[in-house]
């Protein structure tokens, strides 16, 4: 409105003759109004008043003419009228005084009103009765809303409290039943690995919960399970191995020995990724470590992760090979339920209640165990991939730690690997299958003749090679472990031989897949060596 005002009072044309009579008004512009000046053939004359609603904001002041009859009634409120002398416009930003004759603008500018809420609210009437009792109905509603919502996150509380009661503590350092954040980075497990049980069929979980306690011993309030969780019930013995994760402790639980992998702290994904997939629905193998439990307990002043399962006292794979040779049967016993193991990893079972397929991704003789009938299951799925056909989601987890350098294969050394292919997965495993094949080969007595155990490029890297290392050996210079050439000689070492090479080749689509590799391999026992009972139930 102001901007209008300035643009039709700023004309200072000489006066003309018209059949409406005109004026001269005195002019001058906002904010100060100190340059007076004369304007000529105005219909009106205006004198203004703009202002804010708070006293912070200064006033400006401006004087005008007003030529067009269309703007008498935007500036002064009312239609033109040749016979009326003055108009007043009053509102909560300004005041305009219209007037007509011969600088009839002259002189005081009108005052902006003291009560800027009259503008609004009558002082006076029926609508004076009813603005208060609107305003009170409103804050009414208002306290309504409040006192109905604190209501709701009340209940929610005292029910999330009441579950919590009613699914126990054990004190210090225990695990609650229900599946509610973990105090450790908001962590969320499953039921029943913070129960520290695999299965909720077991009889280990029958027994953990007959003997929780259901009364809180006041006899008054709601009763309190006293759960004795996994990690109480376990006394550990004696280390009986060590890595970049933590230690692996012999201990007994119920008269039974079992071992008990202690993670560092600053791997609980790692914890949490294999408790993950240990609690995967049909999951359980002969060749696969059994699993009892996971458990989050409190040593000192220190958090421990906890994940219990058979105990072998054979020992991984690589201390075995190290310390004996193998007969044709024990060789054979090794590699198959290896592969047996591997198979069932890498295959999706479907149904109601189905099993996804699993890719290791660390398969190397140290995390192959083995059972005092002579097989071997595997362990350590800190770093498995999942994978269901149903969704063909690829859960590859949050898991930051990489694997084994001397064990990748080549498109795991390029970062080459197609991610969002769970086949890739699948033949990165062979890869490394096909190495912990060569190594048992090694320590297979034949023609009268093993070789020394050694681990896989152990001629050409250093202890632990990087990934510059392992890069140039097997991708630059195509290296691979030597085949002793007493091998050929041995119908059936030869023709391991052959499955070796084919497992570790450099083109991930010349690999074998598991199945296929123990296919080969029952028939390789069969043709050419007195197969025991035990190689055809694998």
């Amino acid at each position: 409105s102001a901007a209008s005002i300035r643009t039709d009072a700023g004309d200072n044309r000489a006066p003309s003759s018209t059949m409406t009579p005109t004026f001269s008004c005195q002019q001058c512009d906002n904010p100060d109004c100190y340059n007076l000046r004369t304007c000529y053939s105005a219909i009106k004359c205006f004198k203004a008043r703009r202002g804010g609603s708070t006293s912070s904001i200064e006033s400006a002041v401006s004087r005008g003419c007003i030529r067009e009859a269309s703007h008498v009634s935007l500036i002064c409120s009312s239609a033109y009228s040749p016979s009326q002398t003055h108009v007043g416009r009053v509102t909560a930003a300004y005041v305009v005084q219209c007037c007509e004759g011969e600088l009839c603008n002259d002189g005081a500018f009108p005052p902006l009103p003291h009560n800027m809420e009259s503008s609004f609210w009558p002082s006076s009437g029926p609508l004076s009765t009813l603005v208060p009792v609107v305003i009170v109905v409103l804050c009414l509603l208002l306290a309504c809303a409040l006192v109905g919502a604190a209501t709701v996150v009340w209940l929610k509380l005292r029910r999330h409290v009441f579950k919590g009661i009613l699914s126990g503590f054990a004190g210090p350092g225990s695990m609650p039943l229900t599946s509610n954040s973990g105090a450790s980075g908001g962590m969320v497990l499953p039921m029943q690995y913070r129960t520290g049980v695999a299965q909720p069929g077991d009889a280990a979980l029958r027994e953990l919960m007959q003997e929780c306690s259901m009364t809180s011993g006041s006899g008054s309030g709601l009763p309190l399970f006293i759960q004795r969780t996994l990690a109480k019930q376990i006394c550990l013995s004696d280390v009986i191995g060590k890595g970049r994760y933590g230690e692996v402790w012999r201990g007994v639980w119920q008269g039974e020995s079992v071992a008990v992998k202690i993670f560092f702290s600053r791997d609980e994904l790692s914890w949490d990724r294999e408790t993950e997939v240990y609690s995967t629905v049909l999951l359980r193998h002969e060749n696969v470590l059994g699993y009892y439990g996971s458990d989050m307990t409190s040593r000192g002043s220190c958090t421990q992760l906890w994940l219990v399962t058979h105990y072998h006292p054979n020992g991984a794979l690589f201390d075995y090979l190290s310390a004996n040779t193998l007969s044709y049967t024990a060789m054979l016993k090794i590699v198959l339920s290896v592969v047996n193991g591997l198979s069932h990893l890498h295959t999706e079972i479907f149904g109601t209640q189905g099993k996804p397929a699993i890719a290791h991704r660390d398969i190397k003789s140290k995390n192959i165990l083995v059972k005092s009938d002579g097989t071997c299951c595997i362990a350590d799925f800190g770093l498995a991939v999942l994978h269901s056909q149903t969704t063909n989601e690829i859960n590859i987890g949050d898991n930051s730690r990489v694997g084994t350098k001397r064990y990748m294969s080549p498109e795991v050394l390029t970062q080459s690997l197609d991610l969002s292919q769970f086949e890739s997965f699948r033949k990165a495993d062979m890869y490394a299958f096909g190495l912990v094949l060569w190594e048992t080969l090694l320590r297979c007595v034949s023609n009268g003749r093993a070789e020394e155990y050694f681990p896989p490029y152990h001629d050409v890297v250093p202890h632990d090679p990087s990934f510059e290392d392992m890069t140039q050996i097997v991708v630059v210079d195509q290296y691979r472990p030597q085949i002793p050439s007493r091998w050929s000689g041995d119908p059936l070492m030869s023709g391991l031989t052959e499955v070796v090479r084919e497992c570790w080749h450099a083109n991930p689509n010349v690999r074998l897949t598991a199945l296929r590799v123990k296919k080969t391999l029952l028939k390789l026992a069969d043709r050419h060596h007195s197969m025991p009972d035990i190689l055809r139930e694998v």
